[in-house]
């Protein structure tokens, strides 16, 4: 199976048709990756194959979680490289996408492939997650906040929770170890509005990865005291005893 193959095939064991346009901007996406990668360290996932399965596929697992084909506004949060929330605007052009990273010269690599892939609908902030969520131009006002190996869900919850909207989601995709995570972390999911909705299974497509993927709804407001300024999230986080 060719490249082009497996990410079509792939994306079709999760119930994502992509067009010949959608394959053209992915691969257009994994070049820039691959040669951004070189003069700074964006992923240390380069091999063809292993971008389109550990990367691509693995971020187009939200599917499994939420139906991604209806119009949303999504946020993602320490984005990195763009994963997820990039791989999901290029999968679902339907949805509105907000890209966030405290590091600037990955915002400068993710706006060179959302211009060359020709992409609207998607825009990149600089900032850390504990500031911009104070500004009252984002808090509360996405339907998802989806994330990907940023923190341990007790942090990832207070960093993202607050940008989500009563009754969106939070979608945290996440190893084996979610059960752990989840147990830790229930006491900050409660604290910010948060309540577990599912854990949902995410098996990637031609590999032996088997992720898992934490579905959680915002059930109420988030308290305006949280998130806690810049680092204190992490230092202490929410519900976890010491």
């Amino acid at each position: 199976m060719d490249q082009r193959e497996l990410l079509v095939n792939g994306a079709r064991e999760l119930d994502i048709e992509l067009s010949e346009r959608q394959v053209e901007q992915f691969m257009m996406y994994k070049a820039l990756l691959q040669e951004w990668n070189e003069k700074m360290n964006l992923t240390a996932i380069t091999e063809d194959i292993e971008v389109i399965t550990k990367h691509f596929l693995d971020c187009m697992t939200v599917n499994n979680a939420l139906d991604m084909n209806e119009k949303r506004t999504v946020i993602d949060i320490g984005t990195g490289a763009g994963f997820p929330g990039l791989v999901m605007k290029i999968a679902f052009p339907n949805l509105k996408v907000t890209l966030v990273d405290a590091l600037k010269k990955r915002l400068v690599f993710l706006e060179e492939v959302i211009s060359k892939l020709e992409l609207t609908d998607i825009e990149c902030i600089h900032s850390r997650a504990e500031d911009l969520g104070k500004n009252k131009s984002y808090r509360e006002g996405f339907d998802i906040c989806a994330s990907r190996a940023v923190a341990n869900l007790a942090v990832l919850s207070e960093y993202t929770l607050p940008f989500v909207k009563v009754d969106g989601y939070l979608i945290a995709l996440k190893g084996q170890k979610l059960d752990e995570e989840l147990e830790q972390g229930k006491k900050a999911i409660k604290i910010l509005g948060g309540q577990l909705d599912e854990v949902v299974d995410a098996k990637v497509p031609f590999t032996e990865l088997n992720h898992k993927i934490a579905k959680i709804k915002k059930v109420k407001p988030t308290a305006s005291k949280y998130p806690r300024k810049a680092g204190e999230p992490t230092k202490a986080p929410l519900g976890v005893e010491k």
